[in-house]
């Protein structure tokens, strides 16, 4: 499908989308196998691995759970051995919301990541 973009330039959405999703996957080291979720960017979201676990992530960095932090459990599954891809500038994590059976790849910025050691008192 080709649409008129800036300057009256043809596109091809569909060849664009997959070209970014490859530059995705190879960014974070992931490769395609038998089940494809779609991509939940979180960007904006400060966030840290719990017990290799969970999720949690939130729009500050104080993880504290005052009802503006978010978890949720790292999905695992057969047809992946890993289910965190870490990439220079960003991470692919397989999540599982648990609500309406929604299951995702959310993907972080690594800036915003909070180790758990950070958390400690």
């Amino acid at each position: 499908m080709d649409i008129s973009g800036k300057g009256g330039k043809e596109m091809n959405i569909l060849e664009n989308y997959e070209k970014a999703l490859q530059a995705i996957y190879d960014h974070v080291g992931f490769v395609e196998d038998w089940v494809v979720y779609p991509i939940d960017i979180r960007d904006d979201m400060f966030w840290e691995i719990v017990d290799d676990e969970e999720v949690h992530y939130a729009k500050t960095k104080e993880l504290d759970g005052d009802g503006d932090t978010y978890s949720d459990e790292i999905y695992t599954q057969r047809f992946y051995k890993k289910h965190v891809y870490r990439g220079e500038k960003y991470t692919l994590i397989f999540v599982d919301t648990h609500t309406d059976g929604n299951k995702f790849f959310a993907i972080y910025d690594n800036e915003k990541e909070i180790k758990e050691s950070e958390n400690e008192i």
